[in-house]
């Protein structure tokens, strides 16, 4: 997989730190320029020509807004992810408007970051494999949150747990029916420990059953598997 070209373009140095080693966790991901103020920050991507750039608004020679516009008015190909103090409705609908990808309230947290990241690569992903698009298509490519029924806002998770890390947890345990915390940490290159964490979790949230298996030298053992599938006979193990 092709690393994620970056950009961070932040006038706080410690929060850009900050920033800098979030983007290191992420390993689909390549940091190729950091830039303090929009001066340096138009000479680097001029340069550099990042896919995407994670933005502050607050800068002493200008605001991140107009950067943004810029790169639009330019029909640049680099996208934005604004990460902001800025709580105004004024603000946001400004950025819309410009066309940012996402909006980001500070504090930082990774997951969030993660999150949106990982939603910019499957959207990028989506786009380069169209040739011409039908409307469910665009309707799946474009934001439409607007025209949906409100919904509740997802629960956030708890400390310990990453989306990433629990998609594709999901999907090692739901290509069988019955797990161990060992078999799936790993089918992801992780600890027991640390698959163990995840599958309580995913217990916790009705989305998977457990039981304790004694095995053939009886040393109990707990074996998860898909909450819909949890009555079901003769399942293999794994």
């Amino acid at each position: 997989m092709t690393p994620l070209r970056l950009m961070i373009v932040e006038d706080d140095r410690q929060i850009a730190e900050i920033q800098r080693r979030f983007v290191a966790r992420l390993e689909t991901v390549e940091l190729v320029g950091m830039a303090h103020t929009l001066a340096d920050a138009r000479d680097q991507i001029d340069v550099l020509q990042p896919e995407l750039i994670l933005l502050d608004i607050y800068f002493p020679d200008g605001s991140g807004l107009d950067l943004l516009r810029e790169l639009r008015a330019a029909n640049s190909v680099t996208d934005v992810i604004l990460i902001t103090a800025a709580k105004e409705v004024d603000t946001l609908r400004s950025a819309l408007r410009a066309g940012v990808f996402d909006y980001i309230l500070k504090p930082l947290v990774f997951e969030r970051l993660a999150e949106a990241i990982e939603h910019y690569r499957q959207h990028q992903s989506a786009l380069a494999g169209l040739d011409r698009v039908a409307q469910s298509e665009v309707d799946a490519l474009l934001p439409r949150a607007q025209s949906e029924p409100a919904t509740e806002a997802p629960a956030r998770l708890p400390k310990g747990i990453d989306a990433l890390t629990l998609d594709k947890i999901r999907a090692v345990v739901d290509s069988a029916d019955d797990w161990s915390a060992e078999a799936v940490g790993a089918h992801i290159g992780a600890s027991r420990t640390t698959a163990r964490r995840y599958l309580e979790y995913l217990v916790s949230a009705g989305e998977l059953a457990a039981e304790v298996s004694y095995g053939s030298v009886g040393r109990p053992e707990r074996r998860y598997r898909p909450a819909s599938r949890a009555a079901a006979p003769g399942s293999p193990k794994s």
